[in-house]
């Protein structure tokens, strides 16, 4: 790389090798960041109290009782735990070896120029930030291509009815077939068109409205006019083109951040979220009719795509604009904060409150030796007085 002259690394420190690279040949870094080896991207740059910024998977919001504020610390800590027991055990050495035994990996992480964040405040819960954070949530999303002759006319068969659009993403390559067999049965219920993103065996199910393709163009087909449901499980980039595009949500979160997506989606009123693991037809169903005569549902998925797009810039130029930045300034250092390199004494202020509280109390100390001395003194002459009073009345007496 150090042949290439390359200028500006851009990466995702979810995985961390790319992270050391970077600083190894000294070049100024700008993330493309939605989680890092510790977690949820903003946990290691910008400050979190667990008071109401919920951990992530805990499925809380940022409005809490007391005894989701307990259950929220604890996640907290269980995630505290799972860094120590798996990331540190194997960054540590391997860090104080190539960058010095005074080095804590994370600091090269926070010291990243830029953090281009792949959401935002119509996806996150509102929460302390950090100048260097760029939000450039949907940054993908744009508008809808014409569809292929075959395709378009078979969404233009569903007449006022519309279509359903389902694709579980490219990790997941197929579901269990008696899964498959439940929603493909749901599906033949309804009098919608279906375009499912399908491999595997076709569903013994399957009805006449429905199409199984091995690729769909998800962008597309989520801004055409007739399309009114969008099943999918939870992909950060899936979602948000489904809210771009103002399409209402039905969920099959099966992995990673994909339930702590749909979570958020939920908490909005824009989402109906299933359990993959009792999927049947009955259920499925009921979800998708709620999702597609409920109005709310795609009346507060309108609200929320209104928030995304209006924005002063495009979020694409946004990120271009700061990545071009870092370049012509050589990194933007101006812009982090010396947190990363303070110690939890330092950031939390341990050692200035343990200062001027022993300042306080020598202080407090000092004037109650003060006031008992002056008392003392006061009292010893007041003493003295009264003796010599006595004596001169007792002699006066004689």
């Amino acid at each position: 790389m150090r042949s290439q002259s390359c200028d500006r690394p851009t990466p995702d420190p979810a995985i961390g090798g790319g992270v050391l690279l970077g600083h190894r040949l000294g070049l100024p870094l700008v993330f493309n960041v939605r989680w890092t080896i510790q977690g949820e991207g903003h946990q290691a740059i910008a400050p979190s109290p667990v008071s109401y910024v919920p951990i992530q998977e805990s499925e809380l919001t940022d409005k809490m009782t007391f005894n989701q504020r307990v259950k929220n610390f604890l996640f907290y800590l269980f995630t505290r735990f799972q860094v120590w027991y798996t990331v540190d055990s194997n960054y540590k050495p391997f860090v104080q070896r190539h960058f010095g035994s005074d080095v804590h990996y994370m600091e090269l992480f926070q010291a990243a120029d830029i953090w281009l964040m792949r959401n935002d405040f119509t996806f996150e819960f509102p929460r302390p930030t950090m100048p260097n954070i760029i939000y450039m949530s949907g940054f993908q999303c744009k508008p809808s291509k014409p569809l292929s002759k075959d395709l378009e006319e078979f969404v233009q068969s569903s007449g006022e009815h519309g279509v359903i659009v389902m694709t579980l993403g490219t990790l997941v390559a197929n579901l269990p077939e008696d899964v498959t067999d439940h929603i493909a049965a749901a599906f033949a219920k309804l009098p919608q068109k279906v375009i499912w993103r399908h491999q595997g065996t076709r569903p013994s199910t399957l009805g006449n409205n429905t199409l199984l393709l091995d690729w769909l163009p998800q962008n597309d087909l989520l801004g055409h006019p007739k399309t009114r449901l969008f099943v999918a499980h939870g992909g950060t980039n899936g979602i948000q083109e489904a809210v771009y595009h103002g399409v209402p949500l039905v969920g099959l979160p099966l992995l990673f951040d994909q339930h702590d997506n749909f979570f958020k989606m939920k908490v909005r009123g824009v989402a109906k979220v299933m359990d993959i693991a009792t999927v049947n037809r009955e259920n499925f169903l009921e979800a998708l009719e709620e999702v597609l005569y409920e109005p709310s549902y795609r009346e507060n998925m309108r609200k929320l795509s209104n928030l995304q797009r209006d924005q002063p810039i495009k979020p694409l130029d946004h990120a271009v604009f700061w990545i071009e930045f870092v370049m012509r300034h050589k990194g933007a250092p101006h812009l982090r904060t010396e947190s990363y390199k303070m110690s939890l004494v330092q950031y939390y202020s341990i050692d200035v409150i343990g200062c001027l509280l022993a300042v306080g109390l020598a202080a407090f100390t000092l004037f109650i030796a003060v006031i008992k001395f002056l008392w003392r003194r006061v009292f010893y002459r007041s003493k003295v007085k009264m003796n010599e009073s006595a004596a001169t009345f007792h002699n006066f007496m004689i």
